[in-house]
């Protein structure tokens, strides 16, 4: 319950106070190319329970269709998850938001509908769920959230095995401590833009 009003509490403070920032964004993007502003990704949460996650849309319209045109390109070898640097598909604005993490920060509307948590494991896609084992599943015990320790240790530089590891140990270790020690490193990870494509 603790956890749960903090993640409240946050993602409204949050939210009120990037309010501005978002309309700029929101009105960046519409006038890029006219297309959708809000980019919204079924995602598989706690138990397994699918959710419309929410994003600034940072790709092109038909990115997601044109996708397997760059498979050879993704630097995760084990292909489950996709991950691309100098993806084409990204737009102008787009590769700024995603360098500073803006592009996510519609997810704290998923934060307080309760879909997701300001920590927790980043959720998955639903053909990566498809692949996973009872070793892999252990992430999916609790919400998934914002930020997460692979994120601070690397986001998308490190490999899937090694995200597997960092999402167990997090769901195993959990406290309100370890939260609060995580959102503190994040912010400094963010500025940096390292390991964000």
């Amino acid at each position: 319950m603790l956890k749960r009003t903090i993640d409240i509490t946050l993602s409204l403070i949050l939210l009120i106070l990037t309010m501005p920032l978002l309309l700029l964004v929101a009105l960046l993007i519409k006038l890029s190319d006219r297309g959708p502003v809000l980019f919204w990704q079924t995602r598989i949460g706690q138990n397994g329970c699918p959710f419309k996650l929410m994003k600034f849309r940072s790709m092109a319209i038909n990115a997601e269709k044109v996708q397997a045109v760059y498979r050879g390109r993704n630097i995760h070898a084990d292909n489950l998850t996709f991950k691309m640097k100098r993806d084409p598909r990204i737009t102008w604005i787009g590769k700024h938001l995603r360098r500073w993490s803006i592009d996510e920060m519609p997810q704290l509307v998923n934060v307080l509908k309760g879909e997701m948590s300001m920590v927790g494991p980043r959720p998955p896609l639903p053909h990566e769920v498809k692949h996973y084992g009872p070793y892999e599943k252990k992430r999916l015990e609790v919400k998934p959230g914002l930020t997460c320790l692979w994120q601070i240790s690397g986001r998308s530089d490190l490999p899937f095995a090694i995200q597997v590891k960092l999402d167990r140990r997090y769901v195993e270790t959990r406290n309100l401590l370890l939260d609060f020690k995580i959102l503190l490193k994040t912010l400094p990870v963010i500025l940096l833009g390292k390991g964000a494509y």
